[in-house]
């Protein structure tokens, strides 16, 4: 993956999680309330309770796990012990070859992009429910594709690279303009051919 760049440079900040950072995120309060954050914007823990539905003592403990990794941190705009998180990236990433051995994180792995297909699945739907009240403009700008290529590893990330550096440059053309709303843009691949996997490549 490309490294990320400075928030005002068309990149997300990011970072590459470790197997530690995989574990503690992969939890289902854990990756909520981090994806809070990052839509929504910094907030008390006990915002966040209310939000997601949870109790603020729970949300104090799963805030500090994610701040260890450094997921999430405190903008020091608090007073006492009234702390205020901010996601501390806008993004994270990770390569499944980074995990191979580890059982535990492998586990973790799974669990988390199954939960970010759910997640997709509710935020997807929720647009679909009041789609019909939008303007056409913005009904015909949105939607899903279904498409498929032939190509190999390489060459398919490579279309995944330049998928990457369109979406950084679109990343804040909208900046400022009153008509602009925030739009999410999910990038799913799989191979199509799961009967017939690939024999003698190295899994590393």
């Amino acid at each position: 993956m490309s490294a990320p760049g400075s928030p005002d440079d068309g990149h997300l900040t990011g970072l590459r999680l470790d197997a530690v950072a995989l574990k503690t995120l992969a939890h289902p309060l854990r990756s909520r309330l981090l994806s809070s954050l990052r839509v929504d914007g910094p907030a008390t823990a006990t915002d966040l309770a209310a939000r997601l539905r949870t109790n603020s003592g729970a949300t104090s403990y799963h805030l500090r796990r994610l701040e260890s990794v450094g997921l999430v941190a405190d903008t020091g705009d608090g007073e006492g012990k009234r702390r205020v998180w901010r996601a501390a990236t806008e993004s994270h990433q990770w390569e499944p070859s980074d995990f191979g051995g580890d059982d535990d994180a492998e586990t973790a792995l799974g669990w988390l992009q199954r939960d970010y297909s759910r997640h997709l699945g509710e935020r997807y739907e929720r647009w679909l429910d009041v789609e019909a009240g939008w303007p056409d403009t913005w009904r015909d700008a949105m939607g899903m594709d279904d498409s498929w290529v032939v190509a190999t590893p390489e060459q398919a990330r490579a279309m995944r690279d330049e998928l990457d550096e369109v979406v950084a440059r679109y990343r804040r053309v909208g900046q400022g303009n009153p008509s602009a709303r925030r739009v999410a843009i999910y990038a799913v691949m799989y191979p199509i051919d799961l009967d017939r996997p690939p024999r003698g490549e190295d899994r590393r």
